[in-house]
């Protein structure tokens, strides 16, 4: 029977990542996958939901041009041809990760994988065992048991990157990062699309000084919101809840996902919840396996399961790592403006923290852009240290990576007040806001 150092069960960002860099690192390593590589994030979640947006942020600026003078009389949508677009762009991609496992000599197996507690390894009648293994399984859409659900079509993210047709009316049910997302997809393209969402707010894991902005952007695309109710029953193509009754012709559910554990109960392994408990370094209870990404705690992100997959792989190469901080793991939401985030928000800091905010209509480059929802934001000790950090704004998620950087290598904000940025640039606005934090901001 075959011995590895390492199985990987699952190749989505943790799993093939994780891989990859075990192979390069020396290990004998198999991989395992059910599906296609890549994951729900490549195939059914943060890569499809982001092609259609980017879709969508080309609509917005064609009309953005027309308000300038530069005139567009008609834009006429294909919509079935932007989703062949993604189905080529998804494609691509997959078939690099998986040139990409080729090239690192990693024997990659196709099919369910069975699991014992001494390492040995099923898939499809063939038998290996692994010095270490790796569960990186992933996860599912969770669809709440709504009373009369079953008389009731609807998509998940499983199914709705599938559509071939704009759809002329949607009902998105969630109120997180997916259903804002999808909403800001399809909108622009001539959706009339509703959230319903029973609690309070939307985005509610996210800055709250950025919900005003999302919200007012939906309602000028024409985005109803209906939040703070109860749902009571489905009927048909008819939900009723505690405020009335709203009809729905394509009707999508994102409303969280849920772990795969089906390997985890089979080997009676210590659960939190309805994940998977582990140690600082992702070792379950049962000595030498692992287990990562939406099986496990922490931020539920792609690039976060990649980054527990390495920790993994170097824990098993004996390093001594520090735990992942989660205080350095970046949030991104791809609305139109954009949010990115990390580490602390502002009512989550000690009191004496220092908190500056620079909007982006003082900043030439956003202005020149019509770049002005959103702003920049430190939270900061009043010594410098970076606590956590917030951009609003269209390429949000590219600028906070110069936030995050100079927290990560032991920088402060006196570093980033520091730095010359280059004029004009909307990341210029970054150093005003670190010097903000002492006073001596420039524009404001």
């Amino acid at each position: 029977m075959e011995n590895y150092d390492v199985a990987i069960i699952g190749a989505g960002p943790g799993g093939y990542v994780a891989a990859i860099h075990a192979a390069k690192s020396g290990l004998r390593v198999a991989l395992v996958e059910r599906d296609k590589v890549g994951g729900a994030c490549y195939n059914t979640g943060c890569i499809p939901s982001k092609i259609m947006l980017e879709h969508s942020k080309l609509v917005q600026e064609i009309r953005r041009g027309t308000n300038w003078g530069v005139t567009v009389p008609t834009i006429d949508i294909d919509f079935a041809k932007l989703m062949r677009r993604k189905d080529e762009v998804v494609d691509e991609l997959l078939a690099n990760i998986e040139g990409y496992i080729e090239a690192a000599n990693i024997t990659f197996f196709r099919g369910e994988a069975s699991v014992t507690a001494a390492r040995k390894v099923v898939v499809n009648e063939q038998e290996f065992t692994a010095e270490h293994v790796i569960l990186a399984t992933g996860s599912h859409p969770f669809v709440p048991p709504f009373k009369g659900l079953e008389t009731a079509n609807y998509y998940t993210t499983d199914t709705f990157f599938a559509l071939k047709e704009l759809p002329k009316q949607l009902t998105i049910i969630g109120g997180g990062v997916i259903a804002v997302e999808m909403a800001f997809a399809l909108a622009p393209m001539g959706t009339d699309v509703t959230i319903l969402n029973y609690s309070a707010d939307i985005l509610q894991t996210e800055e709250p000084d950025a919900r005003p902005l999302i919200k007012e952007r939906m309602a000028k695309l024409g985005i109803k919101l209906v939040t703070n109710f109860a749902f009571e029953q489905f009927v048909g193509n008819e939900i009723h809840t505690s405020i009335g009754i709203f009809e729905y012709e394509h009707l999508l559910f994102a409303t969280g996902r849920r772990p795969n554990t089906a390997i985890a109960e089979a080997l009676d392994l210590q659960m939190d919840g309805r994940l998977i408990q582990t140690n600082v370094h992702y070792e379950t209870s049962i000595p030498r396996i692992y287990a990562i990404g939406d099986l496990v705690g922490g931020f539920q992100l792609a690039h976060t399961a990649s980054a527990e997959g390495i920790h993994v792989i170097d824990t098993i190469l004996g390093k001594n790592l520090p735990s992942l901080n989660q205080q350095e793991v970046p949030r991104c939401v791809y609305t139109h403006p954009e949010i990115a985030t990390f580490g602390m928000l502002e009512h989550e800091a000690p009191a004496d923290a220092i908190v500056t905010k620079m909007y982006l209509p003082t900043n030439a480059k956003a202005l020149l852009e019509g770049n002005t929802k959103g702003f920049m934001k430190f939270v900061a000790s009043p010594e410098g240290d970076i606590y956590g950090a917030c951009v609003v704004g269209d390429g949000a998620t590219e600028m906070i990576n110069a936030m995050l950087a100079a927290k990560v290598s032991g920088g402060s904000v006196k570093d980033l007040a520091r730095m010359i940025f280059p004029h004009p640039t909307v990341s210029e606005h970054i150093g005003d806001a670190a010097r903000a934090v002492f006073q001596k901001a420039i524009h404001q």
